[in-house]
């Protein structure tokens, strides 16, 4: 049969065409006609992107790519769905996932994942390697940016849209990293150590949800391992959670592929419940599965199972063509065009297509994200700190070109900060993608701000430790031959030179390095022209030596493998330096041999970042120059943030600090204009100790491509910064309810058990510098009153419905505005046992977003599943609601709730 669907995205209409009957037998039948090798090559990657193909049954390889912030694609592995080869070498980067989630809005989510479908289309690629929906268990965690929030709820609302979204275009969601995969430190080695109740009611739920709503396609087991009190191994080997949990309870239909490398073993693996080993072709299985079949430690028919799943995810994405309808859970989208980004309804109307709409798309989801912390009135130009002359300026933000130029000059503006000259884009790690296009705050201000508008620039501060790119095409000229660029020579075991050649550009990275080469020598003569110090090094991994003028600049001596890429430290190493002074133009000689990482898994690489500072302002020079602009300017922007080298896949930060003097140079600044907006260019929390003195504040996150253009346009009125914190941002490192996950003797212990993120807040009553949900966007809104509509009496079984509640808001202010109205569950006191589990203080049950104009009351219906009602019974192994009522408070944030409705029990 056909159907009907309203595409989001695009505004137009789709033909999706359902499952008819005898697919699933046809695919059965396919996998008995399998060779017993044909169905070892499906279970382990081709390479590192791809699985086997099988020609003889129509299956081509089906093709992966990360990831959370863009679709990067195979790197020549894949080809378009007509066979042609994939062209495209840049793609839409999106702002964190953690930004996704902090617009707390379902639509935007799904959009979102209508354009990961069309960007993985366009990169050839068939399933797309997230979201990640593990949780922000501790804020020092390393992928705390890619994570959706600290909620469960909150996370599965986002990816279930995104997910779903994504695969009615015909493109899978692979989620990971199931599951207790929260922070970096040991992550290949580590356990999980949770009880039962706090597996089933906090990290798991988002995993269900994503299976049972969404109907994933694929879900990715993690490095780590788990242990619940039952069963303690690694994830892959979890039997009663890969296949007890996810495929025999939850009826998961899909492919559980391993992380990359992820495999460490045959037999237990298998067992387990892992379908598909990537890379290949080489690892555990690409060595040695069909041989442990042949010796009967594995047997043929427990392969069926797996290569049925792999069978049915090659259909769903249209890699198997059975010559009928796709299987079930598929969408063919035949009103949809795969290169052509989808766009909002604004962009339709003003004809842009492709990457102009992605752009469109992505620009208004970074302004949406964006959390205004504070907001207050300050003194107009040419007033006194009361606010008298000229009066005051109600509310910093939105910026009003009018009211802050004083009479009869135009506006300057001070743009300052280190992440307003060198955004921060996107985190470290697998996620990294080139982008389309590059927004800048600079640019994106010029643009908006009225004719005539004098903005000044200055960094003001150093967020990062490493010195900048060495510009070789630039600088450097090949010591042989005198050709610009560097000379590049691969040398053997002996030290032979196996290749020589100038290289014209370096970008820190050599690939594919021949099987044979052990070490690669660059050396260069660095034209040094400018008076004073420069800053001249590397950075780099394993086995090394570099000198600069035949001085030892560093030396290492340990041989490194496949671990510096699971740990990512290969991504951004921390460069050693010299100082080479110049006080007339001269050449300086750089020298460095550096090992060739032969890594299992992945393709052999040598790194070395080469980095030169050139001679300029002292720190406090920079202080001083950033201060004087401010004091001139009649409004101030300072972006502060984090770094890559801060956040970033393969490890946790040791703090909440902003990197470098950055705390320093707000303080000053603010000290110097009242009319400052601070931004916060980060992607997890850091601490803000001059929180209280700024006026104005925006959490900005990672922004992607358009993160000039989308903040300029909630500084400047053309979108709202409607943003809710998905996290809890602490005021104090000492507040922290989980200050790091450093495993004690291989084990991280989940301590905390269900009181995870704000609940702790909410059990300890610690006061944070912005609660979970908090974000004011520019409005003000009164919650006039809340009535249950829908209740389902009784309590027990899991079969007990939603409950509905009606929430009455009006909005206050002068502008049109959107509310996030919140709905917050907690135990009712006076009816709950005393002997009744252990609960929260109170968790999020449901959130709706309103939009209203200046003084419009409106009603919103929020939904709030059973399941926010009830728990696990460990004895019965089953869901009951609770004991006792319980009562719903509906607010603005965690720590603003406004109305109260009873549910008795």
């Amino acid at each position: 049969m056909s159907l009907k669907t309203h595409d989001v995205t695009t505004d137009v209409t789709l033909d999706v065409v359902t499952d008819v009957e005898g697919t699933e037998e046809r695919l059965a039948r396919l996998t008995a006609d399998l060779t017993v090798e044909e169905k070892v090559s499906l279970l382990v990657g081709a390479g590192m992107w791809t699985t086997t193909p099988i020609e003889r049954i129509g299956l081509r390889a089906v093709a992966m790519s990360d990831g959370p912030v863009g679709v990067r694609g195979t790197g020549g592995e894949s080809t378009l769905a007509d066979g042609s080869p994939v062209t495209a070498q840049t793609s839409a980067m999106f702002p964190a996932p953690s930004a996704l989630s902090a617009t707390w809005d379902r639509d935007l989510a799904a959009r979102a994942g209508a354009l990961f479908a069309s960007e993985a289309r366009r990169h050839g690629v068939d399933v797309v390697l997230a979201p990640q929906i593990n949780l922000q268990r501790t804020p020092v965690g390393g992928r705390h940016f890619e994570c959706y929030s600290e909620d469960p709820h909150l996370t599965a609302e986002i990816a279930v849209e995104l997910v779903r979204s994504s695969q009615a275009h015909g493109v899978g969601m692979s989620v990971k990293h199931y599951v207790a995969n929260d922070s970096e430190t040991e992550r290949t080695r580590y356990l999980a150590r949770l009880d039962e109740r706090t597996l089933r009611e906090v990290y798991l739920p988002p995993f269900e949800r994503v299976v049972h709503e969404a109907q994933a396609w694929s879900v990715m087991g993690a490095y780590s391992g788990v242990d619940d009190g039952e069963t303690a191994g690694p994830v892959l080997e979890h039997r009663p959670l890969l296949t007890g949990v996810l495929k025999d309870e939850w009826g998961f239909d899909g492919v559980v592929v391993s992380d990359w490398v992820a495999t460490k073993t045959i037999r237990g693996a298998v067992e387990g419940g892992l379908d598909l080993q990537m890379p290949g072709p080489d690892g555990p299985w690409g060595d040695g599965l069909l041989a442990a079949v042949r010796s009967g430690e594995v047997a043929e028919g427990e392969l069926d199972d797996k290569v049925l799943r792999l069978l049915r995810l090659a259909h769903r994405v249209g890699a198997l063509d059975l010559g009928a309808p796709h299987a079930s859970g598929t969408a063919q989208v035949t009103g949809f065009q795969p290169d052509g980004a989808p766009s909002s309804a604004s962009s339709a109307r003003d004809g842009l297509t492709g990457q102009e709409a992605s752009a469109a798309f992505l620009r208004e989801l970074v302004a949406r994200s964006i959390v205004v912390l504070k907001n207050e009135a300050v003194a107009a130009p040419g007033a006194d700190r009361a606010g008298e002359a000229r009066g005051a300026v109600a509310g910093l933000v939105p910026l009003d070109p009018a009211a802050l130029a004083p009479a009869g000059r135009p506006l300057t503006v001070a743009l300052l900060g280190p992440a307003a000259t060198t955004p921060f884009l996107q985190g470290g790690g697998s996620s990294f993608v080139v982008p389309d296009r590059v927004t800048t705050p600079e640019e994106e201000l010029r643009a908006g701000l009225p004719e005539g508008t004098r903005i000044v620039v200055h960094d003001g501060a150093r967020s990062r430790s490493n010195p900048p790119a060495l510009d070789v095409s630039g600088r450097c000229s090949d010591p042989v031959t005198g050709a610009p660029g560097l000379r590049v020579e691969l040398l053997d075991a002996h030290g032979q030179v196996l290749d020589s050649r100038t290289a014209p550009t370096w970008d820190g990275w050599l690939q594919d390095v021949r099987a044979d080469a052990v070490a690669v020598r660059v050396r260069a003569d660095v034209d040094l022209e400018e008076p004073g110090t420069h800053e001249l090094g590397i950075g780099t991994v394993g086995v090394h030596m570099v000198t600069v003028d035949g001085r030892l600049v560093s030396t290492g001596d340990v041989v490194v493998n496949e671990d510096v890429v699971l740990s990512s430290g290969h991504n951004h190493p921390v460069a050693r330096t010299v100082d080479v002074e110049v006080t007339e133009p001269r050449t300086a000689r750089l020298d460095a041999t550096l090992q060739v990482v032969h890594a299992v898994g992945y393709a052999s690489f040598v790194r070395g970042e080469l980095v030169h500072r050139l001679p300029g302002a002292t720190a406090q020079e920079m202080l001083d120059e950033a201060v004087a602009a401010a004091t001139e300017a009649d409004v101030v922007v300072l972006v502060v943030g984090t770094t890559e080298e801060v956040e970033s896949e393969g490890y946790d930060r040791p703090d909440l600090d902003l990197p470098g003097n950055q705390d320093r140079l707000a303080e000053l600044v603010l000290a110097a204009n009242p009319r400052t907006v601070v931004v916060v260019n980060a992607g997890a929390p850091v601490l803000l100790p001059w929180l209280d003195d700024a006026p104005a504040v925006l959490w900005a996150w990672l922004g992607g491509q358009e993160a000039g253009s989308g903040l300029a346009d909630a500084l400047l009125g053309v979108t709202e910064p409607s943003g809710r914190l998905p996290w809890t941002l602490p005021a104090r490192f000492e507040d922290v309810p989980v200050p790091h996950a450093i495993p004690q003797d291989g084990v991280v212990e989940y301590t905390e058990g269900l009181d995870v993120g704000y609940r702790a807040w909410e059990r300890t009553g610690a006061t944070p510098a912005a609660p979970f949900g908090h974000g004011l966007g520019w409005s003000t809104w009164e919650y006039v009153g809340a009535a249950v509509v829908e209740h389902p009496a009784g309590s027990g079984s899991a079969s007990s419905g939603d409950v509905l509640l009606d929430v009455s808001v009006r909005n206050t202010g002068e502008r049109a505005s959107r509310e996030v109205v919140q709905v917050y569950v907690e135990p009712d006191a006076a009816s709950t046992p005393p002997e009744a589990p252990s609960r929260p203080v109170r968790w999020l049950g449901g959130f709706a977003v309103v939009d209203a104009a200046p003084g419009e009351l409106t009603t919103v219906r929020v939904r709030i599943p059973a399941r926010a009602l009830q728990i696990w019974d460990v004895s019965s192994q089953q869901w009951v609601t609770a004991a006792g009522g319980h009562v719903l408070r509906a607010g603005r944030s965690i720590r603003d709730l406004r109305l109260r409705a009873p549910l008795p029990a």
